[in-house]
């Protein structure tokens, strides 16, 4: 039964059984607080299941005295029943991304709903193939999608295009931010390995953070300010990325989409005069996408919740050492968004 407090409490009860004269069968009389297959009453189990949006599945068996098998037992039939099969009528605004799960390179798609920051979906792997389940169950919805945040994979671009053809698609500004800083890391190693003097490396050297950290955020103490000007000032195809790595937040905060196209162009065109490779190849990318890069004024939407759901799944899983029942690991995240436990670290 429910504990009073911290003591766990049984109930011990005679059950009546019926036998029948005529076929000869001897049964137990139902009870209606309980199922016979299971030592615990449904009061117990409504208890456990309120107790597992607070707290961890190992948390929940210490207070109740049962073991980790029974309480998981206990959740995962209603994380079954609740969220399974998600509608997705209502479905206006979505974000698409993949998070890694384990080593091996393996993947697991994650859709959810911008409007309520439930996952919707999740699927196997990475890609258009882990999206068909999702569009399969879109389809009869009925939903009117009309926008869609993803990075600029093109798998996802395709699939998108695909089966939303009349949906609006928007590139996540952090994953350009992302892939720019990767690009500048890059740069800065291959200038490194290409200086001529002590003075430059010495000077390059331990300069990736400072790189890519916005001025704001550099620590005076360390005089990180000195040490990235002094840096920039003794490598200019370094101090050209630097600049236009801060010039690339600017097209997502204009007052209108008729300035931010205009900036985005000057900063296309810098980026293809530098004479840096990194930065034309980047250039090209994003004249490529400026569509998609664009339509943020039409549909003020981002990957973020989803970025937040993905950090938040990682240490759910880490807190509880891996999942070896992936069914399960898969309705805890269906569930995540509404866990109300301390998901630290």
């Amino acid at each position: 039964m429910v504990p009073i407090g911290c003591k766990p409490v049984w109930l011990v009860l005679a059950l009546q059984r019926g036998l029948c004269l005529a076929c000869g069968v001897l049964r137990q009389v139902r009870v209606d607080f309980a199922d016979p297959r299971r030592r615990y009453m449904e009061a117990f189990e409504r208890y456990a299941i309120e107790l597992c949006r607070h707290m961890t599945i190992q948390d929940v068996a210490r207070h109740l005295r049962v073991s980790w098998d029974v309480a998981k037992e206990i959740q995962k039939p209603y994380l079954q029943r609740r969220y399974t099969r998600p509608k997705l009528s209502k479905l206006t605004r979505i974000a698409i991304d993949e998070i890694t799960i384990g080593k091996g390179h393996r993947y697991l798609t994650v859709v959810v709903d911008l409007g309520s920051g439930a996952v919707v979906f999740v699927g196997d792997g990475k890609g258009s193939e882990a999206l068909l389940p999702f569009w399969k169950r879109l389809r009869p919805s009925k939903a009117r999608i009309e926008a869609v945040a993803i990075d600029m994979s093109p798998a996802y671009i395709r699939a998108v295009m695909d089966h939303l053809p009349q949906t609006a698609i928007i590139f996540d500004h952090f994953h350009i931010i992302k892939i720019f800083n990767d690009k500048l890391s890059d740069l800065r190693r291959k200038l490194y390995n290409e200086a001529r003097t002590a003075l430059e490396k010495r000077l390059i050297k331990g300069t990736r953070w400072l790189l890519l950290k916005n001025p704001e955020n550099l620590d005076p103490e360390r005089n990180e300010a000195l040490r990235l000007r002094l840096a920039l000032e003794i490598n200019q195809p370094l101090a050209t990325a630097y600049y236009l790595k801060e010039d690339l937040r600017q097209p997502w905060s204009q007052d209108n989409k008729a300035k931010a196209e205009a900036f985005l162009s000057g900063w296309i065109a810098r980026a293809e005069s530098s004479a840096v490779d990194i930065l034309i190849k980047l250039a090209h990318t994003l004249a490529a996408h400026r569509t998609g890069i664009l339509s943020y004024y039409d549909h003020p939407i981002s990957t973020a919740p989803l970025e937040g759901t993905n950090n938040k799944i990682k240490t759910m899983k880490r807190q509880a050492y891996g999942f070896r029942d992936m069914a399960f690991f898969k309705l805890k995240i269906m569930a995540i968004h509404d866990a109300r436990y301390a998901l630290v670290g």
